[in-house]
């Protein structure tokens, strides 16, 4: 039996939803106390991990974890079981015609299509189970839907897409892969598989400023999901670095909890859509502070008071007082589990041949973020999740004859 497990949570919460099923993918249960439904748990939250303004915060037994990524973090080395106290076999290497890894609308797309084809994809979610889409809170360009859609709805319902056509769903990240011979073998943690074709779906992860008062207040005002943690900063005055369209979405998302939020761009002209911009723009509750660079992150050591801003037109500083920043800077790509055995563009995104989704390595496809720097939007992530499975399929069936 595992040891008590509590998960402090709140509504629209990502990190919450995957922090929930990794544990209930071992088999563990856990008391969930969401915040908004007991406000009057609050306090308790902050005080038992030490001072933690994000969610979740999970408890097991008398120790403080953090939050998902350190959840996460202990799974991946081998400590979470024993934590948990829990005892599990091992089990037989699983042998597939296709395999995915990535849940976001590249790899769910993928499934959708290598299922039609009658491959019996397996799909791997990785550790963000639907991907950078589910810390959207409204998509307003997806294709079909004229009111728009929740990021998670979304991808919930590309899931079950993907499983009606026969695709295998596992929770869980692969850890890394030899590609050197075929069939191809994928590890999952202390789990082992076997595929003929293999397609990365791997999408990208929040880069954040890499100060070091950034690491210090992480969790304590500092955070780069605002539809998290936005929560703990109602009433608050809050900044938020970034120039694309997440910067701008959350932004605008931050105005209905928050008192005041100042977008702080190092340029003078934005990346974002013109559509996602003029609605900054017109916003009363946003301030936009051009040219300059988060330089400090100051507080009293528990919280954020206030932020150390460099103009980098004429390099002078000024403070800005602020409870919170929110990061929004881009995304690296997740290819570290390949541990190079596949060729990289400049930015570290995954090569792949023109107009396709074929690698160097014959029999690999990759789709989604993970090779895409330029438009990086839902559609175009889908619509490579097509080419590659259908790439496969092809490759699979030219293997045959």
């Amino acid at each position: 039996m595992n040891k008590d497990v509590i998960i402090y949570s709140k509504y629209n919460c990502p990190y919450c939803v995957r922090a929930k099923m990794l544990l209930e993918s071992k088999g563990a249960t856990y008391n969930e106390i969401n915040i908004e439904d007991h406000p009057e748990e609050r306090e308790t939250m902050i005080k038992v991990s030490n001072g933690g303004k994000t969610f979740p915060q999970i408890i097991i037994g008398e120790s403080h974890i953090g939050g998902c990524d350190d959840l996460y973090a202990l799974d991946t080395s081998n400590e979470l079981d024993s934590l948990l106290k829990l005892n599990q076999t091992k089990s037989e290497v699983e042998h597939h015609k296709l395999a995915i890894l990535g849940s976001g609308p590249a790899g769910y797309t993928a499934a959708i299509y290598g299922g039609r084809a009658n491959l019996n994809p397996v799909l791997f979610t990785g550790n963000e189970k639907g991907g950078q889409l589910t810390t959207t809170t409204d998509i307003e360009n997806f294709p079909g839907f004229p009111n728009g859609i929740n990021g998670v709805e979304l991808m919930i319902s590309m899931e079950e897409q993907a499983k009606n056509f026969g695709t295998k769903i596992i929770f869980g990240e692969i850890t890394k892969v030899d590609l050197s011979k075929r069939p191809f073998t994928i590890y999952s943690g202390d789990e082992v598989a076997t595929c003929d074709s293999f397609i990365i779906a791997t999408g990208a992860k929040a880069k954040y400023l890499g100060i070091p008062s950034e690491s210090a207040y992480r969790g304590k005002g500092v955070s780069a999901c605002a539809t998290c943690d936005g929560f703990f900063f109602r009433g608050k005055d809050v900044a938020i670095v970034g120039g694309g369209d997440t910067a701008m979405e959350e932004a605008g998302y931050l105005t209905n909890l928050c008192n005041k939020v100042y977008l702080i761009h190092r340029r003078d002209t934005f990346r974002a859509s013109q559509a996602m911009q003029d609605r900054v723009k017109k916003n009363p509750k946003i301030e936009i502070i051009y040219n300059s660079t988060v330089d400090e992150i100051i507080g009293d050591g528990t919280d954020v008071n206030k932020l150390k801003l460099k103009n980098v037109t004429d390099d002078s500083f000024n403070h800005l007082e602020v409870n919170a920043l929110f990061v929004a800077i881009g995304h690296t790509p997740n290819t570290s589990f390949l541990d190079g055995q596949l060729s990289l563009d400049e930015k570290g995104y995954l090569l792949v041949n023109d107009n396709g989704s074929s690698t160097e390595i014959p029999g690999v496809f990759a789709c989604g973020d993970v090779i895409d720097s330029n438009y990086r939007q839902a559609i175009t992530a889908a619509g490579s999740g097509c080419k590659a499975a259908i790439d496969a399929e092809r490759w699979l069936i030219g293997k045959k004859n």
